[in-house]
């Protein structure tokens, strides 16, 4: 496959296939150079090893979802380089970003290694931006995060070359998503928790003949129809099709001040445990609205917490569903009630939230 990272080629080998997981093992060698023809031209390969920053020696050998990018191309086979199987997984199949940073620690420099064709920004950040009409044509990876509101149009036209494109919000709008189409080079497209896109808004095949990877979560029905349709018959020509979170537009209006809405509809997390879980969190908002507009006691604000704490510990009890990531968004749930709180009152709320918290940690088992 062509590497962005190294601006030449690079390969990696299969080393297994899993057809229960629908994975494949794939182990990066520590080989880049032009395009190769057949494996001879790879010469004496080896697999790459990693030792920048604390991987401490260990292959680069991951597992990915099974269905092979259409930019990599089989050249051949070799013998395996390794017989033991891979632990990691990850969906983005590797194209030599492992052996760019590598090759920067291996070289002396000890920072961080970030490709001068990529930019993550904040939506803030690329708006300031655009106000100055820059033309970024060397940009053709980027993500923008915290988006509430972006003219996808002025985004192409400030970032033509663009090969990888992620965006995200919390209930943003994308505005003209159709003009992503503008976008002949395209291979990759992330969009998460963005609304304001209409089924003729949809990427078409015909416009962006290079695209592999289509993972779309949060987003609006009809949207979402739409790119299942036109880009399912592509999975079997090597696209990864990934849409999740289809929402209409009562469900979005319903859930614009819910933090815990990326509970609904997710794999472990059962659909009556969500709505007792939403019920709780309403609950224990306004019992603390209350109790800072009624004078703010916080032994009483620390027994809401604690029964907050409580209440989720009988919902995790019988099956376990609170990992790390819905802990911590937990604890968001609870900055986000403060933060709503302190807004509606015009004054300081930090004793109050420090006391809702240490009630919760009283209490809570998860």
């Amino acid at each position: 496959m062509y590497s962005d990272a190294l601006d030449a080629w690079t390969a990696s080998q299969i080393t297994g296939i899993d057809p229960p997981a629908k994975c494949a093992a794939v182990l990066e060698l520590d080989w880049s150079g032009p395009e190769p023809a057949a494996v001879g031209d790879l010469g004496n390969v080896r697999p790459l090893r990693l030792t920048h920053h604390s991987w401490g020696g260990k292959l680069s050998h991951c597992n990915h979802a099974w269905v092979l990018p259409r930019s990599f191309t089989v050249i051949g086979s070799l013998p395996l380089l390794v017989t033991e199987p891979s632990y990691t997984y990850a969906s983005v199949w590797g194209r030599g970003e492992q052996l760019a940073r590598q090759r920067h620690w291996d070289g002396g420099d000890r920072e961080d290694w970030n490709g001068p064709y990529a930019l993550t920004c904040t939506a803030d950040e690329l708006a300031a931006e655009d106000t100055r009409g820059v033309v970024r044509a060397g940009v053709k990876h980027l993500t923008v995060r915290g988006i509430t509101r972006l003219d996808c149009a002025r985004l192409v036209a400030a970032f033509p070359d663009l090969t990888r494109l992620s965006l995200s919000g919390n209930l943003g709008t994308l505005t003209s998503a159709a003009a992503l189409n503008q976008l002949p080079r395209l291979q990759g497209l992330t969009i998460s928790e963005l609304f304001g896109m209409a089924a003729s808004d949809c990427l078409l095949p015909r416009h962006v003949p290079e695209v592999e990877e289509v993972w779309l979560y949060g987003i609006p029905a009809d949207y979402a129809t739409a790119m299942r349709k036109t880009w399912r018959p592509h999975v079997r020509h090597g696209v990864q099709l990934d849409v999740r979170g289809a929402r209409k537009p009562e469900w979005v209006a319903a859930n614009a001040t819910n933090p815990l809405r990326d509970w609904d509809g997710r794999e472990h997390i059962p659909r009556t445990r969500y709505r007792k879980a939403v019920a709780q969190y309403k609950a224990t908002r306004d019992a603390f609205l209350a109790e800072v507009n009624g004078g703010e006691a916080h032994g009483n604000i620390a027994e809401i917490g604690r029964a907050f704490g409580a209440a989720f510990n009988a919902l995790d009890s019988r099956t376990p569903f609170i990992e790390t990531v819905e802990r911590e968004e937990l604890f968001d749930a609870l900055d986000f009630l403060a933060d709503e709180a302190q807004t509606a009152a015009g004054r300081d709320l930090s004793a109050a939230r420090a006391a809702l918290i240490e009630g919760v940690d009283s209490s809570r088992d998860w």
